[in-house]
This record gives C-alpha cells, structure tokens and sequence, in this order.
C-alpha cells in the first residue's frame, strides 16, 4: 500500500462524503486506503458512509477524542508507505495525489510535505506553509508587523508573506487539513500529540518532524480546496479556549526552557489577553446557525 488516507470526521456528513467523492475520483498510479475515524457523529455519517463508500475503512468512536488521538487511531491500522493527513471539509484534485506521491518518492529525505491550500473565494490558506511560532514570530503577527511590513521577513517569521505562494521550497511547518508524511518518519518521532485536542498538534508534529532532521516541504504545483468555517459569526467558546490553550501548550513544551522568566511571563500573558479580546468580539457576532456549524474543522466542538 502505497498511501493512508486518514479523514476525521465530526457531525460533518455531506462535507465528509464530498471530500471522499473527490477522493475516489483522483487519477493515480498509486494504491491507497482511505480510513475514516468517526467521533461519535450525532447526524447520519456512520450510516452514510457505510452505504456510499463501502471500500472505506470506518473507525467508530464512542466519544468525540479530538483530532490527534482520532488520527492516532488510524495510523495504528495505516497500511501505507506514506499517511496523508486530509480534513473532512476539503476538496483533493484529480492529480493531487499522485503529484505529491511523485514528489515525496524523489525526496527521500523529506518527511513531510503539502500542497497549496485555496479557499472557497479563491484566496490562500496561509496556514499551508508557516514558519514556527517564536515569541518573536508571534508578536510581530498578533500586534500586525506582520501585515504593515509585508515584504520584511524578520516581520513576516509565521505565515511566511514574503514567499512566493505559487513557488517551492522547505518550511516549518504544514497544515493539518492536508499533510503527507513518510512512514518513517512516523516511527522515528511517533504520532501526534494527544494532549493538542484540536489546534497545534499539526505545528507540534512538523517541530517533532524537523527536530529529527527530516525536511518539510511546501509544494505548490497542485492544490486542494479547504472549506473552512469563516469568522463572521459567533464560535463556540470550547473552540476559542481549545485554540489559545494549544498555544501555551506549544511554548511550553519546546520554547519553556529557552528563554526566561520575563518572555515566558510575556507570551503566558499575551496569550491569556488575547482569548479573553477574543471573548468579548466573539459575543458581539451574531450565533451560528445549526447548518453552518457543519463546515467547521471536524472535531472543533462536541455538541
């Protein structure tokens, strides 16, 4: 078997089974699996699923575990050389598989890499390719450098704003919603981070990845389509609380003991203010209706 194609799913029916449909469709030289880890769906997925794509390997769980333990459980029965990580809420091209199938086999000591990710409106998902969250990385993105000195790269350390989004070349780190990596690298570092419920745990496999020498690789030359949940209304305090815990979880296990007591005191606090602003806007936006709730990250809240 020459790829795992791993989907999480969460009360995300007809986004699952359109990103499966566009699964099934690629044109590929390649064999491959694809393994559904469902987290305890309270809409008709399981049942879906198994009537529509009976190919499809389904793990059922009886709770929602979060998006690192449902990919750990997939790995654990992954045949392939490789382990695709794919969110239920994308689109794959035609080609993409066997492209970045080609790349990773004419790259040996790449251990992960990823296409580019477009929005619905046809913008970049600038999560596809970033640079790791220093503290100084951080604070030039939370208080705007980033965007006031777009083509500085001492500004521009995470989302990388200065590279060309249509060239390739290594990076820090991918995004969870389409990530390849080698089986071997997987044996060396393990999977992800269970303690990341969701959020964090794809910047924390890519900083594991590289920390073991392997490279990280962002390649443009096909892309997917991600339908993630926009801004516009209000989220679910668990998903805002999840995405700043998973910051602090981040700093403290691989910057902590890097810097003092100051920097740590600083990112502990900025980080805590900015879920509390986070708060407060989010009460301002009008609630999500039960339908667009549907095209959030899978595994983002249990209902």
């Amino acid at each position: 078997m020459d790829l795992s194609i791993l989907i999480v799913n969460y009360n995300t029916c007809q986004l699952t089974v359109d990103c499966l449909y566009s699964v099934m469709a690629s044109k590929t030289e390649y064999d491959y699996e694809v393994i559904v880890i469902d987290n305890n769906s309270k809409d008709e997925s399981v049942e879906t699923i198994r009537s529509l794509f009976p190919q499809v390997t389904l793990i059922t769980s009886s709770d929602n575990v979060g998006f690192a333990k449902a990919n750990n459980q997939g790995m654990n029965i992954a045949q392939g050389r490789y382990i695709l990580l794919l969110n239920s809420d994308t689109i794959v091209l035609e080609d993409t598989l066997q492209m970045m199938l080609d790349f990773m086999d004419l790259n040996p000591m790449t251990g992960a890499s990823g296409c580019k990710v477009i929005l619905p409106d046809g913008s970049l998902d600038k999560a596809c390719k970033r640079g790791f969250p220093t503290p100084s990385a951080s604070f030039y993105y939370a208080f705007g450098l980033s965007k006031l000195f777009p083509n500085k790269p001492k500004f521009n350390q995470y989302q990388l704003g200065y590279l060309d989004p249509d060239q390739e070349y290594p990076v820090d780190c991918l995004v969870g919603a389409f990530m390849m990596v080698r089986r071997e690298t997987i044996e060396q570092v393990g999977g992800l981070d269970e303690e990341f419920f969701m959020y964090g745990e794809d910047i924390d496999w890519c900083y594991r990845i590289k920390e073991a020498g392997w490279g990280i690789h962002y390649y443009p030359l096909t892309h997917i389509i991600h339908f993630k949940g926009g801004s516009a209304r209000r989220r679910p305090i668990k998903i805002i609380y999840e995405f700043h815990r998973a910051m602090i979880l981040f700093h403290r296990k691989h910057y902590r003991d890097r810097y003092n007591i100051f920097v740590n005191s600083a990112v502990y606090a900025g980080v805590g203010l900015k879920m509390i602003l986070a708060l407060l806007f989010n009460r301002l936006k009008p609630i999500r209706s039960a339908e667009s709730l549907t095209s959030e990250r899978q595994v983002e809240v249990k209902l």
